[in-house]
């Protein structure tokens, strides 16, 4: 008779992380918020939606290197 091993289930799994689809965290904070996350280089853009991005980050935070005080 075969007796068919069982699988060693860790307690510690529960503490592994979840994987995050950080494009749904983004949606959603649109849909219920109006936050606007983007990354300026984001290559679903164009050139001049990529430059819009640019300029208002730089507007409101700063050149990059820079911080505001």
């Amino acid at each position: 008779m075969k007796i068919p091993a069982q699988h060693y289930r860790c307690p510690l799994g529960r503490l592994q992380p979840q994987i995050t689809d950080l494009d749904a965290i983004k949606e959603q904070g649109w849909r219920d918020q109006n936050i606007l996350v983007v990354n300026a280089e984001d290559k679903r853009l164009d050139y001049l939606e990529r430059e819009l991005v640019r300029r208002i980050g730089e507007r409101l935070y700063g050149k990059e290197g820079r911080r505001h005080g």
